[in-house]
């Protein structure tokens, strides 16, 4: 059984999800979970701080291989060769340093909208970002991929669940970004932090699955810190499934001792021991999809997510000055993702974190439907 603590003790939080908001608001903003540790995880963090144990991470550990390549083929139907793992402190700083050894200076795409720190973090890395906006339906423009592959673009960083839209990506449309990329012989950086988190009635296809294109100019990058909310501990993961892949990956500039130890160890843990609570997490977003669809004020509009425990709002019909997320924290003491820090376009859309208890969430949304015009 999932519990999320009382408001108040919520409040008590450092992390970035819950610090920084005025007395009485509830957030919902960035991607932490309110649900407290998965036993096993919070035991093993215990146990180390008993015993001291807050030294230097040494190495992909033999038991984070077995337990990510044993959650892997459980949980994703994907085959990972144990000896193709290497430890980066986070999925974003991992993509950063792919893209300086692949491209330095060059040319970086990605859907939009896309998670803010693409659109933050990559130019003042040196690279020109290439949008390619999601077509109406939610689905990856293929013709806009094509035509900026042919104006230069040589890295593609594809989220995979789609972060913020929640859309899981099907075969057919993952096989066709692989051959327009192999085709002008880009690389595909793979962001698939969200895949344990696919919902029920998708089905989450690996990019080192997809194809012989997709493995041999691909990397995939990875984490235990969005599904088991870790992501303070600073431990991630590169695969790859080629050998070019894998000279790539011997050129970045990481080192074993700049990962987390106890991101280390709570990783081992979430992925070999944290099956049942993963499965209860699930089953309680899937029931807050229906409570939000069910009690989203009028004239919001969204698609519910096939991934991820982010909702993207679209407030357009409303005419909320001057801008939803502003009005939802002046009027209603709810903090939502602005839309204009995914897409430019998107001043009009909130991201709602819906990772929380139903209580919660039901006191969230009637929030937002009180302060709404009558």
């Amino acid at each position: 059984m999932l519990t999320v603590p009382q408001l108040d003790v919520l409040r008590q939080r450092r992390s970035e999800k819950w610090s920084g908001h005025p007395p009485g608001v509830i957030g919902a903003t960035v991607a932490e979970l309110d649900f407290e540790l998965a036993p096993p995880i919070a035991a093993v963090l215990h146990d180390a701080i008993a015993r001291s144990d807050l030294g230097y991470a040494h190495e992909v550990t033999p038991q984070l291989r077995e337990a990510f390549t044993c959650f892997a083929a459980r949980r994703l139907g994907w085959r990972v060769d144990p000896d193709r793992l290497t430890l980066i402190p986070e999925v974003l700083i991992g993509l950063i340093e792919l893209c300086r050894v692949l491209a330095p200076g060059g040319k970086v795409g990605f859907a939009t909208a896309g998670y803010p720190p693409f659109l933050k973090q990559l130019p003042p890395a040196g690279f020109t970002i290439r949008q390619i906006p999601l077509r109406a339906d939610g689905s990856f423009d293929l013709d806009q991929l094509a035509a900026e592959l042919r104006d230069g673009l040589r890295i593609l960083i594809l989220a995979s669940p789609h972060n913020p839209t929640g859309r899981v990506l099907p075969r057919a449309e993952l096989e066709q970004i692989a051959e327009l990329c192999a085709e002008y012989d880009a690389w595909v950086l793979a962001d698939e932090i969200h895949a344990p988190l696919v919902l029920p009635g998708a089905e989450f296809v690996p990019w080192l699955q997809v194809s012989d294109a997709a493995r041999e100019r691909g990397i995939a990058l990875t984490s235990a810190s969005k599904a088991f909310n870790l992501a303070g501990l600073k431990c991630a993961l590169l695969v790859t499934a080629s050998d070019r892949a894998q000279d790539v990956v011997r050129r970045l500039p990481f080192k074993a001792e700049q990962v987390g130890l106890l991101g280390v160890m709570a990783a081992e843990t979430a992925f070999a021991d944290c099956d049942p609570w993963l499965d209860a997490l699930i089953a309680q977003l899937d029931r807050n999809r229906v409570l939000i669809s069910e009690r989203l004020p009028a004239g919001i509009t969204w698609s519910p997510p096939q991934a991820t425990y982010l909702g993207w709002l679209d407030c357009g019909a409303l005419g909320l000055a001057p801008d939803p997320a502003t009005y939802f924290l002046d009027r209603a003491k709810v903090a939502l993702g602005p839309g204009s820090d995914y897409d430019p376009a998107g001043r009009d859309r909130v991201r709602l974190n819906f990772g929380t208890g139903p209580e919660l969430l039901t006191e969230l949304l009637d929030r937002m439907t009180a302060a709404l015009p009558a």
